[in-house]
């Protein structure tokens, strides 16, 4: 891989190459990238989906929204810092191509943004959800009807892989999704690999899948702009700046979903705090602590730290391994990395013993896996009894409900279920609820 190629500011339908040095310095292509995700309708239904805690009535408990933003801040610092140091390294990308810092920040913050955008309702749990649909529920009847890795891609329903598809998918109106620059495309895919085959290695990369078979084309042709080769297991390589938008994901859900914990009562105070002190250990200010009298102020000032100090050292990790990460050998996360692995260990590991795995959120979930399987079988059967010939006024009744923009009237079968997935992966938590109650007939 070269760095040239991965900073592709190509776009779906291009004819002709775009060039760096011909873009508008007051409104670089990659940051019309962010503006197209942040304007999307898909980006404004995070701001009703779960982060961590479903269905939360509290205020100051992080959405999808408010952590894809935090996420997007994070990355572009950690874009602009490398970006720094790529040119420094490589001079000719800003003299002959006059790439910026800039650039690389606003890939990975565009990248980060959309990071979740794929996500369904009710947290990972509606990823399970809709799985579970397939392996063991109704959806299991399709499993002969398909490709194994058709069905896989249901069996294995990923956040990953429908977010690339809202990025690219066409419709009438629409060609080519969002539109988005090949290399913030490409930074969005942290696991670009298929469904299957599912080999078990210690490449992160390989730990989920990043696409539909829907979408297998179209992902081929984005790696190929990119220079993006395969591995000895058939999987493609990640794009270097992938890392960068997996350590802000990392860094914010390790440090925010704690914040929350705290704010929630869930994680006591004195007790998350020795863990963020920890952290930070190296460089904070006890005089400027001491001086803050609330719990509030105090846990903003060790997360404002903490993140700072994680940023700083995953830069100077992804920058020690750069060649590694260009020719596709390097396999761990960059936080994997960090000599901060076991502070950050600790906190995840109170995270999940008293958030992931509380009673208010483990109830909230399993009304999530009932919910949603509801409206997979409603919405799939009259899908296929439409197809058929054979729908019913009530199949007519449930498709009414289907926007303009999803398109059920499709031969293959694969496409038609996934289409439904799709939509029901689009529902924030509050319109899922509310559509679970009008097709159970609970809200009258």
């Amino acid at each position: 891989m070269n760095w040239e190629k991965l900073l592709s500011l190509k776009r779906f339908g291009d004819t002709q190459k775009r060039e760096r040095k011909d873009q508008d310095e007051t409104r670089l292509g990659f940051e019309v990238d962010y503006d197209r995700i942040i304007f999307s309708s898909e980006f404004r239904s995070l701001q009703d989906k779960t982060q961590v805690v479903p269905l939360s009535s509290e205020d100051f408990v992080h959405t999808r929204l408010t952590h894809s933003l935090e996420v997007s801040v994070v990355g572009r610092s950690l874009g602009r810092k490398v970006g720094m140091k790529v040119l420094e390294k490589y001079p000719e990308l800003r003299e002959q191509y006059r790439y910026q810092a800039n650039d690389f920040g606003a890939i990975v913050a565009s990248a980060s943004l959309a990071h979740d955008i794929g996500n369904p309702p009710f947290g990972h749990s509606g990823e399970k959800s809709i799985g579970q649909f397939f392996i063991s529920g109704k959806g299991k009847e399709f499993s002969k009807d398909l490709t194994k890795k058709q069905y896989q891609d249901l069996c294995d329903f990923e956040g990953n892989a429908n977010g690339f598809k809202i990025l690219t998918q066409s419709r009438i109106g629409r060609q080519g999704g969002l539109r988005l620059s090949y290399a913030t495309l490409g930074a969005f895919v942290k696991y670009p690999k298929e469904s299957l085959p599912i080999k078990p290695t210690t490449n992160v990369s390989h730990k989920k899948y990043g696409f539909f078979q829907s979408e297998l084309d179209v992902f081929i042709d984005i790696a190929q702009e990119l220079g993006l080769t395969k591995d000895e297991t058939g999987s493609y390589i990640r794009h270097p700046l992938a890392y960068l938008v997996e350590a802000a994901d990392d860094i914010c859900y390790t440090i925010i979903d704690f914040e929350d914990g705290i704010n929630l009562g869930l994680i006591e105070e004195e007790f998350a705090l020795e863990y963020l002190i920890n952290l930070v250990r190296d460089s904070i200010n006890t005089e400027k602590y001491h001086q803050l009298s609330n719990t509030t102020d105090r846990i903003s000032y060790l997360r404002a730290l903490s993140i700072n100090t994680l940023i700083n050292e995953c830069v100077e990790i992804f920058m020690n391994n750069e060649a590694e990460i260009i020719q596709g050998v390097f396999q761990s996360s960059l936080l994997d990395r960090s000599k901060y692995k076991a502070q950050i260990s600790d906190i995840i590991k109170i995270s999940v013993e008293n958030i992931y795995e509380s009673k208010e959120v483990t109830e909230k979930e399993i009304a999530g896996y009932n919910l949603i399987g509801v409206l997979l079988e409603s919405y799939i059967t009259a899908a296929n009894n439409m197809y058929a010939g054979t729908y019913n006024s009530y199949d007519k009744l449930i498709l009414n409900l289907l926007p303009d923009t999803i398109d059920i009237n499709k031969s293959d079968l694969y496409y038609r279920i996934l289409e439904i997935c799709h939509y029901i992966a689009s529902f924030s938590d509050s319109q899922a609820l509310l559509i679970y109650k009008k097709i159970t007939a609970n809200e009258y």
